[in-house]
């Protein structure tokens, strides 16, 4: 294990790759569905291929406030550092 610089702090390896790993996993899914849904949604309202551009950026923007608070929430829950 290493030791960060500032005094008796120490990395906990197993939990960031816990939350890293659900990261990916979630992401995978969201921004999929960031995707998809703006392709259905524009499509469904008929906007053309500049909707389906729109709807997408703004899911996807949704999917990153989601992977953000998921973030959040998942290092409260397992901590990535300790002190010694």
């Amino acid at each position: 294990m290493s030791d960060t610089s500032s005094g008796g702090r120490r990395i906990i390896w197993q939990n960031v790759l816990t939350v890293v790993s659900a990261a990916i996993l979630i992401s995978a899914e969201v921004f999929g569905a960031a995707f998809a849904g703006g392709w259905a949604v524009a499509n469904m309202f008929d906007f053309g291929t500049d909707g389906v551009h729109v709807f997408q950026a703004i899911f996807f923007a949704c999917g990153i406030a989601v992977m953000i608070a998921f973030v959040r929430n998942a290092k409260s829950v397992e901590p990535f550092v300790t002190r010694r």
